[in-house]
Formats: structure tokens, C-alpha cells, sequence
């Protein structure tokens, strides 16, 4: 499907060039500038990324005296892909150099299949949608997934809700059938990244992205990078315990976070709540549908079910309480919530605010915003792009 041939950039310049490029085209001059070289060693450069097809010009900027300068930008043929594996969902998008989303495609799954059949059919989602698209071939892919991944040899590892996943070869997977540079990564990482390059977080080098969905986790950004750890699972907030005589997590342990809030969680507390006749909304939904979802629970609170809306503040107050602990020890300058259920909005970010700002200390919550995600369910396919670029516009 792909021929990488010219793809990587020949030395630290040409990689420093597409970098910014992948921000937004720029005059020669203003690449110049940004780049600290000399015009003539800056057209050399260019020169060489047009002749190997990886830029193109874009017609003239303003005349800063004398010869207008050339825009530049990233050729309008590229094209990455990201693939966000979920728990119950399949996402597919294309993106082109600057990392926009051109098109895009959801179906449901189920994760505990197992990985060769939803390999199989997100490779299926990628067929189809090169040939709506008309994409020939891909720069580069980056795939998503919900759980810890050895990030160096792009496996999962040992992930609760994963049957059959532990050290899975998905980037060598993916890289065989697709042709093309694959990394794969913790879908909440990848969402970090998203949010750092075009979401809310953009002006923000040190932030948390903390991701409340059937599970619960956070994306470390330092310096304008992920932190991933020595071995992948930084982050992993969800199995902080909060109680240790708590509910069982899906982990094996007793107390943890996830255990208390998150997709499941929010789903068997509402069905008790339901069954015992505490909210009269909820009991209608589970007699309609045979079950409740997180969904429902959002539902339920938009609608001012006082039920809905206690086990949404319980379940924010917790992660505000984890949160605190991390914004002490971290400093982030901005902590950014995302994920299924950050769709709750306000309720659930007032909960969290409150307990933040109360717990941690004075002088990390001073100036520090404690906002909702304005990406949604972009922000894990522009950052699986953004983090395959990262890797491509380096020199090989």
C-alpha cells in the first residue's frame, strides 16, 4: 500500500524544516528565521525536500523588500493514519501533513475478540476507506490502545481488560500489512499528544490529559513530550487505590480508582441504584433496555436525576482526590479532561475543580486551568498522527 522511498528527512535541518511545516506552511524567509540558517543553506535545503516530493510551494508571501519570498508547505500527497482501538469501539482516519483529519470511519467491536480478529478489521476499515479517499500510500500510521504498552517494542502489556493482548506484535503487525513506519502507544498518551497539537493545550508544555472513560488514565506531557516511564505505564491512575477494603478492579486488586468511577463502575452502581428503586429515570431505561450503560448515567444527570447526579460528584470527587496528589507532585501548568465521560461536562468538572484546588498546594494551583477537552474523539487521531510524524520528521 505504501512506498516510503524519500519519506525520511536527510539530516537534523530538513527534519527541524518539516516540523514546522506540519504546524502550517511558512515563507522561506520565515523558515529562514525559524531555523537559524543562512538563505542560501536554507534554499539548499528546500530544494532537496522539493526535488524528493516531501514539500511544495504554495504561491508568494508579502514582500518583506525586495523579491517576494515562496510559501512552503507540506506536500498536499501526504497523508498518515491513525487507528483508535477501544473497548466497544473501531476508529480509522486519514489525516494530511499538517495533521487535519480528511476522513474518518467508526464501527463497533469488541475487544475481547481478541487481536487478530480486530486487527483484521481495522485493516478491513483502512481498505475501505483508502479507496473512498483515494489514498495510495501512507507516510506513516499510529495506533491507539487501551491499555499499558511497551512503547520501544510497540506490544501491549499485560492489560486488564485485554484477553488474549499481552505482547501481541501490533506494530509489527500493522507495519507488515500496511507498508509503512507504525508506533503504537497507550490511547491516553496518544490523546495528550492530540490535545497538545491543535486542542487546548497547545500553549502548554507541561499538562495532564486525564482520560475518563471505561477506564481511567493520564497522559504525562514535559517539556512538550510524553512521559511514558521506564517501562510505559506512567500515567496509570485508574489503579491508584482510593480504598484499600474497596470493590475488586478488573486488575485483581481491591480500592483502585477504576473500581469506583469509570465505565463500568458507573454502569453496575446505576443498575443498583436502579433495582433499588433510588431513581425513577434510571429504573425506566434498565426495564426498556434489559441494562444500563455510562451513557444513560449521563443522560439521567443532564436531566437532573439527583441519583445520576450523586454518582457522578461521588466518582469526581475521587479522581479530584487522585488528581490532587499528582498536581502537588507535578506542577502541570494545565490539566485537561477528556474521554466518554467527560461528556457529564460541568458536573463532573466542578466535582474534580473542588477538590483540586482545595487539596493541592496553593502555589501548583495558583494559575493552573482545570478544563474539559474541546477535541472529543479527535484528540486520539490527531495525536496518533502526530506522534508517527514525530518519529518520520527525524533524520533516519
Amino acid at each position: 500500500m505504501t512506498d516510503v522511498l524519500g519519506v525520511w528527512p536527510e539530516n537534523p535541518h530538513q527534519a527541524q524544516i518539516l516540523r514546522l511545516l506540519r504546524d502550517g506552511s511558512r515563507s522561506r524567509a520565515e523558515l529562514g528565521d525559524a531555523v537559524g540558517l543562512s538563505r542560501s543553506k536554507v534554499a539548499t535545503e528546500l530544494d532537496r525536500l522539493l526535488g524528493r516530493g516531501l514539500v511544495e510551494t504554495a504561491g508568494s508571501a508579502a514582500s518583506r523588500g525586495g523579491r517576494p519570498s515562496a510559501i512552503i508547505r507540506i506536500a498536499a500527497a501526504t497523508r498518515f493514519l491513525s487507528i483508535d482501538i477501544g473497548v466497544n469501539t473501531l476508529e480509522v482516519a486519514i489525516t494530511d501533513g499538517e495533521l487535519a483529519v480528511v476522513d474518518r470511519i467508526t464501527e463497533t467491536t469488541e475487544l475481547r475478540q481478541g487481536p487478530t480478529a480486530v486487527i483484521t478489521q481495522a485493516l478491513e476499515l483502512v481498505t475501505k476507506l483508502s479507496a473512498e479517499s483515494g489514498t495510495t500510500r501512507f507516510t506513516g500510521a499510529g495506533i491507539g490502545v487501551p491499555g499499558p504498552v511497551s512503547f520501544h517494542e510497540g506490544v501491549p502489556v499485560s492489560p486488564p481488560f485485554m484477553p488474549g493482548w499481552h505482547r501481541f506484535p501490533v506494530r509489527e503487525v500493522f507495519s507488515t500489512e500496511l507498508g509503512c513506519p507504525v508506533l503504537v502507544d497507550n490511547d491516553v498518551n496518544i490523546m495528550a499528544l492530540g490535545e497538545k497539537h491543535a486542542g487546548i493545550a497547545k500553549a502548554f508544555d507541561d499538562f495532564l490529559f486525564v482520560k475518563i472513560g471505561v477506564g481511567i488514565g493520564a497522559g504525562i506531557v514535559v517539556g512538550g513530550d510524553v512521559y511514558r516511564g521506564a517501562n510505559g505505564c506512567a500515567g496509570d491512575i485508574g489503579h491508584t487505590a482510593v480504598d484499600e477494603f474497596g470493590p475488586q478492579c478488573l486488575c485483581g486488586n481491591v480500592g483502585c480508582l477504576e473500581a469506583y468511577f469509570g465505565g463500568a463502575a458507573l454502569t453496575r452502581d446505576a443498575i443498583a441504584a436502579a433495582r433499588a428503586g433510588r431513581s425513577d429515570q434510571l429504573a425506566e431505561q434498565l426495564a426498556r433496555a434489559g441494562t444500563l450503560t455510562a451513557l444513560d448515567v449521563t443522560a439521567a444527570a443532564a436531566a437532573g436525576d439527583h441519583t445520576a447526579i450523586g454518582l457522578v460528584r461521588d466518582g469526581g470527587r475521587r479522581v479530584g482526590q487522585v488528581l490532587a496528589r499528582l498536581v502537588s507532585f507535578f506542577n502541570p501548568g494545565m490539566v485537561v479532561i477528556g474521554g466518554g465521560l467527560a461528556g457529564i461536562g460541568h458536573a463532573l468538572l466542578a466535582e474534580i475543580r473542588a477538590v483540586v484546588y482545595r487539596s493541592s498546594l496553593p502555589l501548583a494551583t495558583g494559575d493552573m486551568p482545570i478544563v474539559l477537552s474541546e477535541l472529543g474523539d479527535q484528540a486520539g487521531l490527531i495525536g496518533a498522527t502526530r506522534m508517527v510524524s514525530d518519529h518520520v520528521f527525524t533524520t533516519g
